[in-house]
């Protein structure tokens, strides 16, 4: 079933992006996205993917190579889809991963179905919220504050590439649901310990003494300033700078909450692996996108993730002397950690392909294996 709420636009495009698998036989038993339906924003939002297998395919490989195909298809359709689509799928994870509560709880809980079972979806988003906070929330909510405070977030480097039209109106939705909204959402997780669904639940739900006006603002970042004429970009990411800094103060310090011990690093498996299990295919879009699709940004992006994938299986890998440990290091080795070009993904998917038995065992290990 597809989610009835979903906005028609991409209600729409999630039904396209449910044949356009089935066409080009990706196999998948759900897809769900990232927030929910009202943070998807239109023409400007993106819809992020995520996979749902029955179990690991038999060729890792080969399955990316029809998952790009079946993007770039979708994308074809229409010119606004390079936006709307703008890359493949995040994550790949199989149903028992998911069944097995070992998908990040606070990622899980941001889900909506596009289309599977709708009981299946329920229990494990039920499961995901109800859960116990653990280090993982503080790593999960805590990266999203650092990936864009203190300077780090730069609107110029919001490419426009892609989107069609009214850039000025993306730029300002760039500011608040790029930038304020993701930290607003962050912040209020960790100031109460509990896991928001969405942006806009964050918004409208967490309103310290004296930011109300902040949230409204960013609810309705649109809307015409005092003079009547709509509020610059600028001015815009001005006004999130000041509220930011005052939402930050409501929340505590850092902290250490009870880790899950070997839970927790079958979860850091799970999701790492979920993550490269996708990259292939992402990379093949990536170096042959439709005409008329930009993808060097795109490209730029992928240092930060495969960095971050790297040292997580690094920190893995120490975990012990096992077979799985050393595989982790294996997999760690055949990833770049420097900048990425299309050379870089080129040589690298050139790599992966001699080193193809390793990328099969660590993408398809089962969590047992690695912590039985």
């Amino acid at each position: 079933m597809v989610v009835a709420e979903a906005p028609p636009l991409y209600l729409g495009l999630g039904r396209l992006y449910e044949r356009e698998l089935d066409a080009h036989g990706v196999g998948a038993v759900m897809l769900t996205h990232k927030w929910q339906s009202t943070d998807l924003l239109a023409p400007h939002s993106d819809i992020d993917v995520r996979v749902l297998l029955p179990e690991a395919p038999v060729d890792w490989e080969e399955w990316n190579h029809h998952l790009a195909s079946a993007h770039r298809s979708a994308v074809r359709r229409e010119v606004s889809h390079g936006r709307l689509l703008e890359h493949p799928p995040g994550f790949a994870f199989t149903a028992a991963e998911a069944d097995g509560r070992l998908i990040s709880a606070p990622e899980l809980a941001t889900w909506s179905l596009i289309s599977g079972s709708a009981r299946d979806f329920q229990r494990w988003r039920s499961r995901a919220q109800m859960a116990p906070w653990c280090e993982v929330d503080e790593c999960f909510y805590r990266g999203i504050l650092q990936a864009r405070l203190g300077g780090r977030y730069q609107l110029a480097a919001d490419s426009t590439d892609n989107v069609v039209e009214d850039i000025t109106a993306y730029r300002r939705h760039c500011v608040a649901w790029h930038y304020l909204a993701p930290c607003w959402f962050a912040a209020a997780a960790l100031a109460t310990r509990t896991r928001c669904p969405g942006k806009t639940a964050a918004l409208t739900q967490w309103r310290p003494d004296g930011l109300d006006a902040y949230a409204e603002l960013f609810l309705r970042h649109s809307e015409s300033g005092p003079d009547g004429r709509p509020r610059s970009p600028h001015l815009l990411l001005r006004a999130a700078h000041v509220s930011l800094e005052a939402a930050m103060r409501r929340i505590p310090d850092a902290s250490r909450p009870p880790d899950t011990g070997k839970e927790s690093t079958r979860t850091d498996w799970v999701m790492t692996a979920g993550m490269l299990r996708v990259r292939v295919a992402r990379w093949l879009y990536y170096l042959d996108p439709p005409s008329g699709v930009a993808t060097e940004y795109l490209i730029r992006r992928e240092a930060k993730e495969l960095r971050s994938a790297a040292q997580t299986l690094y920190a893995l890998a120490e975990d012990g002397p096992g077979p799985a440990q050393r595989l982790a290091a294996r997999m760690a080795g055949l990833i770049p950690t420097g900048p990425t070009t299309a050379d870089t993904l080129r040589a690298t998917l050139a790599h992966w392909h001699r080193q193809k038995p390793i990328v099969r065992d660590f993408l398809s290990l089962t969590p047992d294996d690695v912590n039985p």
